[in-house]
Formats: structure tokens, sequence, C-alpha cells
């Protein structure tokens, strides 16, 4: 079962974390740390795989991102590589070539792809195209909302004679 899993940047920026368990915050700060100085002293020829704790982690570069990911010892870090490299391919198809800079201003969009893709820190679905439709039915229904939220608003301002134009 995957414990929690950390996007970071090669500047040792956390640009998306996603924890599974229930750690105090402080925890999660000093594990973030560690973890973060930890995987970029690596070189690049270095094994992905790391025993940290009790834990084992997998982790990957993507461009300038890394994917870091904690597992159960007993669980199979190929399949967690597999797991990254899904969630990096829809990403890419959700974002079109997805880059540092999407990640941080479409944060919520980025979890949301992951939370399709992971619940409670495992697999639920695998097929590409039912999590891409799942995300573009929330698309749809975002827009819708925030569409009917400015026609409100719009008709609120109407009546209250604040509509800007000349009377």
């Amino acid at each position: 079962m995957i414990q929690y899993m950390l996007l970071f940047s090669r500047q040792g920026k956390l640009r998306l974390q996603k924890w599974y368990n229930p750690i105090g915050m402080k925890e999660k700060r000093r594990t973030t740390r560690e973890l973060i100085t930890m995987i970029l002293s690596r070189k690049p020829k270095m094994c992905s795989f790391l025993e940290y704790r009790d834990q084992k982690i997998v982790y990957k570069r993507y461009a300038s991102l890394f994917f870091c990911v904690a597992i159960d010892n007993n669980d199979n870090e190929l399949l967690t590589l597999e797991i990254v490299h899904r969630y990096v391919e829809l990403l890419d198809k959700y974002f079109g070539s997805v880059c540092e800079l999407d990640i941080i201003f479409n944060f919520e969009k980025a979890y949301f792809v992951l939370d399709e893709l992971l619940i409670a820190g495992e697999v639920q679905e695998t097929s590409k195209k039912s999590v891409l439709k799942a995300i573009a039915a929330q698309d749809m229904l975002q827009d819708e909302t925030e569409s009917k939220t400015g026609l409100d608003e719009m008709a609120d301002k109407k009546k209250l004679g604040l509509s800007g134009g000349l009377p």
C-alpha cells in the first residue's frame, strides 16, 4: 500500500503531497525534508529505490520534477514505478505535455487526477480512458457551476443597480 506521494522540484521545492495515513504535521515536515535532501543528493545513475525507516521509497525524475512514493516493505517496487508512470501519463494527457508550472498553478487538478487513480493508497482505476472521462465530467460540472455563479452575480448587480453602465 502507498503511504504517501511527494512531488518536488530539482531545487527541493515541494509541489504536491498526498498522505494516506494520519501523521502529525511536524512528522510530515521532517519526513519531507529528509527525503528531499536524500533523493536530491543521489546521482542520476543510482537505483531509484531506497529504504527509509520501515518503508521503501520509490522515486523517479520526470523533467524537472521528482515523484517520490513511500510503500510498505512487502510491496513491489516495479509496480509502484508503473503507478507513478501512469500518473505522469495521465497528467501529460490532461495538461498536454505537463510541466512544473501546470502542477503549481493547477494543483487542484493534479490532486483530482491522483484521487481518480488512487484511493487510500491503492490503485482504484487502471484505465487512462476512464480516469480522463471522470476528469472531463468534473471539469464540465465545474464550468457549469462557475458560469451559473457568474450569471447569478450579474443578476444581483443589476438588481442593485451596479451594472457599471449608464442608466
